[in-house]
């Protein structure tokens, strides 16, 4: 067998395989809608594809490190100039290096086109979670059938007998939606649609209170979306956020908004929560 050939042809593979995991997990949808929804490609999870793309760079990295041991002639061969003299920064050398840190740098600095394939690769999650659905809460699969319930406002009885009715296999309150999911071959999503009407009656006087933290999928909606769901006046909002040095429009998202301030999503949050406590 020659070595030098397996690992030239491993560092292809290798390569080409990981293009395929990165291309998914570019547009996987976030780890919160993927985990409630179940979501699968080709038979393998968001975390498989991550693990998979994870050994598949460590393999290439290994791959390569042979690959320049086994070419180590001609790699300083290209390092040398017209004297075949060792001169590290070569022309090819310095264009190599400045498209490296201009791909570095204009990502840091979000300066297109490298933010532009940032943004694309956001806008097809935010897509995600629209087609798939948002969790409650973040990871509200691994929280058990008692602790959902209660977060959600359910009666626990009724959700447990919701599930049997519509002849699914539960153990019990302590079971988690992610394992009664499993057990019938269903997403923890359409879990939630079963026990959905054990919802308990809701007081109609009393307005929602603003979260502390933000809510999953709070940054893809909208200032008009959030002033309905809490029960705030767009133009009051508008205006003390103005008064924040934060300049939003109601059909922008909190994501957009931050952006276009200079600023992170958790700053138009707790801007937003500070005026829900002045009402």
């Amino acid at each position: 067998m020659n070595i030098r050939k397996i690992t030239s042809l491993t560092l292809l593979i290798s390569f080409v395989l990981l293009i395929v995991t990165s291309v998914i997990l570019y547009i996987v949808p976030q780890g919160r809608v993927a985990y409630w929804a179940d979501w699968h490609l080709l038979g393998l999870s968001k975390t498989q594809w991550g693990n998979l793309h994870i050994n598949l760079g460590v393999l290439m990295l290994m791959a390569g490190l042979l690959h320049i041991y086994y070419n180590w002639k001609p790699v300083t061969a290209y390092l040398k100039n017209k004297a075949k003299q060792m001169k590290v920064f070569t022309p090819s050398f310095n264009v190599a290096l400045a498209v490296t840190l201009f791909t570095a740098i204009g990502t840091y600095y979000e300066i297109p086109p490298m933010s532009v394939i940032i943004y694309v690769g956001e806008a097809i999650k935010d897509k995600g979670a629209v087609k798939y659905g948002e969790p409650p809460y973040g990871h509200a699969e691994l929280s058990s059938l008692k602790l959902f319930s209660k977060k959600q406002d359910l009666d626990l009885n009724k959700s447990l007998q919701l599930l049997t009715d519509a002849g699914l296999s539960v153990t019990g309150p302590e079971e988690t939606l992610a394992a009664i999911a499993r057990a019938n071959n269903i997403t923890p999503m359409q879990v939630y649609d079963v026990i959905k009407p054990a919802l308990k009656q809701e007081r109609t006087d009393v307005n929602p209170a603003f979260p502390d933290s933000p809510p999953p999928g709070f940054g893809n909606m909208t200032l008009a979306a959030v002033c309905s769901r809490y029960h705030l006046a767009i133009p009051t909002v508008i205006r003390e956020l103005k008064k924040k040095s934060i300049h939003a429009t109601a059909e922008h998202t909190v994501k957009e908004i931050a952006k276009n301030n200079g600023m992170e999503p958790m700053t138009v949050f707790e801007a937003l929560n500070g005026l829900f406590m002045k009402k």
